[in-house]
């Protein structure tokens, strides 16, 4: 019989997880307060704005349509200094002066949308039925495979690098944008799909196989148990297996540094982002702007899946 927690266990608990809660989520407040400040407050170590600073994200957005190559007011106040030369002005000027398309936002969003969902629906339409080939058949050499599916995992991203776009380049994939393309959705699908195999087959191995046998007395075939049993009791878990691989895209920069460095048109958000860092636009509060916008998608992934999964779905189905 377990012990109730006295008063002071409470307390000590309730501050460990406010302790833990407020480390994972400082960054993340913070990249919020910078974006939404002004180039002035940026050296105030409050988290609250001193004034609201929405510029970055209008243009981001595509909501500002006045002239981005416009000088900040700071920096006006700097050129009203006599003692600077034209030339010193002029050099500082041209700092601000890239024009319509400092960070398109929308294109690398919708690059990186159409990556990271097309190489999650493909890893999750294999992994549904290799998942049950693995979990519900049985046939020569299945528990091999299913040791070693996640080997994958045991091999770095850095070490699979260079063979890989060495592969990419002798095929002549990586000449062309679509090449390059279709050799990074490989490489997304070739990373997800061991791990939403895992997932799937524990998953399929919870659902008693008694549904299948009382659907196979109904009249039912095997594909139509599959279609209208199995698949129906598994939805929280495809939903999870969907997010984990659409999030895994979304956020993977390595590969894609390789594959569309010479593609500009074509860079994905953790791509874009690594270059609006180093340029000349690296203003701070449109840097963590772009960062915020970013990382919208996966919490909105997040809060999909948490809605949707729910447990024991399959429990009280049938009586054992």
């Amino acid at each position: 019989m377990s012990q109730k927690r006295t008063f002071f266990q409470n307390v000590l608990l309730a501050v460990a997880v406010a302790a833990v809660l407020l480390f994972s989520l400082f960054p993340f407040i913070q990249i919020l307060s910078t974006s939404l400040k002004h180039q002035f407050d940026w050296g105030n170590p409050s988290l609250i704005p001193a004034k609201l600073n929405l510029e970055a994200y209008r243009e981001l957005l595509g909501l500002d349509h006045k002239d981005r190559a416009q000088v900040p007011q700071t920096i006006k106040k700097l050129l009203d200094n006599p003692l600077l030369t034209a030339d010193q002005k002029e050099k500082i000027i041209s700092t601000y002066q890239s024009t319509s398309d400092v960070f398109p936002f929308p294109r690398y969003f919708l690059n990186t949308f159409l990556l990271s969902a097309s190489a999650a629906s493909v890893s999750l339409f294999l992994a549904v039925f290799g998942a049950y080939a693995l979990s519900r058949l049985r046939f020569y050499g299945q528990r091999i495979i299913q040791r070693s599916i996640l080997f994958v995992y045991m091999v770095g991203g850095v070490l699979l690098m260079v063979p890989l776009y060495q592969i990419s380049v002798k095929i002549g994939l990586a000449r062309s944008i679509w090449g390059s393309l279709v050799s990074l959705l490989l490489i997304y699908i070739i990373q997800t799909l061991p791990v939403s195999l895992y997932m799937l087959g524990n998953y399929y191995r919870t659902i008693p196989y008694s549904l299948e046998e009382a659907a196979a007395m109904d009249g039912c075939s095997k594909s139509g148990a599959i279609f209208k049993i199995i698949f129906p009791l598994s939805v929280p878990m495809l939903i999870t297996v969907f997010v984990y691989c659409f999030i895994i895209a979304w956020n993977e920069f390595l590969f894609a540094s390789v594959f569309l460095r010479q593609f500009h048109d074509f860079y994905t958000l953790p791509l874009g982002l690594q270059s609006l860092f180093v340029s000349k636009n690296a203003i701070w509060d449109r840097i963590m702007s772009a960062s915020v916008l970013t990382m919208i998608p996966v919490l909105f992934c997040f809060m999909f899946a948490i809605r949707n999964l729910t447990s024991g779905l399959a429990e009280g189905g049938v009586k054992e």
